[in-house]
């Protein structure tokens, strides 16, 4: 049986501190950028990976890697750290990229959970 390491999806006491600092709109309107530019990261690295471009793979991995921090999804940055900086190949890349739409979505819905108990 495999155990599966949990690792927190969302940082919490930085969003906290968003809250208390910036108030709930300004914190929905930052999550709402990152829902906008997420989609042409997104777009841009799966371009990279399909044309085999490591320049721009690192290029827009390291964008969506700070947009991620910006909004304190921690294990998603922690994903894009590691795939800025991959030596993988072009196939390998196209999994990668498909496990981190996955991460992306689960963190996007970890957000709206926590946003809407807030």
């Amino acid at each position: 049986m495999e155990v599966k390491q949990t690792i927190p999806c969302l940082d919490y006491e930085l969003l906290q501190g968003y809250l208390d600092s910036l108030g709930k709109n300004i914190v929905e309107k930052m999550f709402s950028l990152y829902c906008q530019q997420v989609d042409i990261y997104l777009t841009d690295i799966s371009n990279a990976q399909l044309n085999d471009n490591v320049i721009a793979w690192r290029e827009n991995c390291h964008k969506m890697k700070g947009a991620a921090a910006s909004v304190g999804m921690t294990y998603l940055h922690s994903q894009l750290k590691s795939l800025e900086t991959t030596t993988a190949s072009q196939e390998e890349k196209a999994l990668m990229l498909a496990d981190l739409k996955v991460a992306n979505t689960e963190a996007i819905s970890a957000f709206i959970i926590w946003l809407k108990d807030c």
